[in-house]
């Protein structure tokens, strides 16, 4: 499939999720195949526009990353349309607006999915920001914003009126948040009214689940967020199906890799901003990471945190691994019971 001229293959793509999806995940997303597109965090017009720092940081990407969407959120179509310039600028392949966000504090700022109770506003912004650049603009959406208020079907119209190149939906309205089923018999019936792609998504955990949307339902593509946090190898397994080949299962010892990977990434990000750009090797650990932990070696262990808190799920004794990363005062202790877990297959020691 292709959004604009960008071609996916396969049509499975990482979901963007504030504060998990950062580069060093979708980066490791990428390397184990089968992800057709990585989604940024989201990230604020109007930061962009005034040059935040930190806001700029939510939409750096590497060139592994590739093909890669900015979503950003705002609800000023000026804005919104300068905003896409500068991811424009930043050499992205798509810029992505969302209008999926439950959160209050996004939704009562005129942004998020509150734009879907003003459609013909949506539609402003979209077309602003289509005649703003020359890369897709694609609309990250929900089913609606109650179930009283279940409009995909009327916005994703408007939406390809308004130039965008794709939609994609979360079969769950706003008030739902992430509670019941997703509806993809509603995604279905968006698919069936436009004619560019349609994106489905929500409670795709397995392999199966993903290519299962796709195959006879005129769902072009599927974005999975939760499931994979909890599997990172679950875009390579729906290739394999997809093709007809089973499912590669994945190793505790690859399981144990990643985690390990990822706080290299981590830490390297951390370096380079800290440090002027400064190398440091994947794998080589600082000479300081069995001191307590403190600045931005807290700030990993948080990220590991936060990532277990999906990682674990299903692993047997997953509740023990999540229990000593929280209790982690340093890299070097990290890294420890991420090996004893993973490696030794012995219980993890709390010290």
């Amino acid at each position: 499939m292709k959004i604009g001229s960008i071609d996916l293959a396969p049509p499975f793509a990482l979901a963007p999720m504030a504060g998990m999806t950062d580069t060093a995940f979708r980066r490791l997303v990428k390397r184990t195949g089968g992800c057709g597109l990585v989604v940024t965090e989201m990230v604020s017009s109007e930061g962009l526009v005034r040059g935040i720092d930190r806001t700029l940081e939510y939409a750096e990407y590497t060139e592994e990353e590739r093909p890669v969407s900015i979503q950003i959120f705002g609800g000023d179509p000026e804005k919104m349309a300068s905003a896409a310039q500068i991811v424009e600028g930043m050499g992205a392949d798509i810029v992505d607006i969302n209008m999926g966000c439950p959160v209050p504090k996004i939704a009562k700022h005129n942004a998020g999915c509150s734009l879907m109770r003003e459609p013909e506003h949506a539609q402003e912004v979209v077309s602003a920001m289509a005649r703003a650049v020359k890369i897709p603009v694609t609309v990250k959406m929900r089913a609606g914003w109650d179930h009283d208020q279940i409009n995909a079907p009327e916005m994703a119209r408007r939406m390809e009126d308004a130039g965008a190149a794709a939609v994609a939906v979360h079969g769950r309205t706003a008030a739902q948040s992430y509670s019941g089923q997703s509806d993809w018999d509603l995604i279905a019936s968006v698919a069936a009214g436009v004619s560019i792609p349609v994106f489905g998504s929500g409670d795709c955990i397995e392999p199966e689940d993903v290519v299962r949307r796709v195959r006879g339902t005129g769902i072009a593509g599927v974005l999975v967020g939760r499931g994979a946090l909890r599997n990172p190898w679950i875009f390579e397994q729906a290739a394999a199906i997809a093709s007809g080949r089973a499912p590669r299962i994945i190793s505790e010892e690859e399981r144990g890799r990643f985690l390990l990977d990822y706080v290299d990434l981590l830490l390297n990000e951390r370096a380079n901003e800290a440090e002027g750009f400064r190398h440091l090797a994947p794998g080589t650990a600082s000479a300081a990471e069995d001191r307590p932990a403190r600045g931005h070696d807290r700030w990993v262990i948080n990220k590991l945190r936060a990532l277990n808190s999906w990682y674990t799920k299903g692993l047997d004794n997953g509740s023990h691994l999540r229990v000593a990363v929280n209790s982690a005062d340093s890299i070097a202790r990290l890294r420890g019971i991420i090996e004893e877990f993973f490696f030794q297959r012995r219980p993890v020691r709390m010290l």
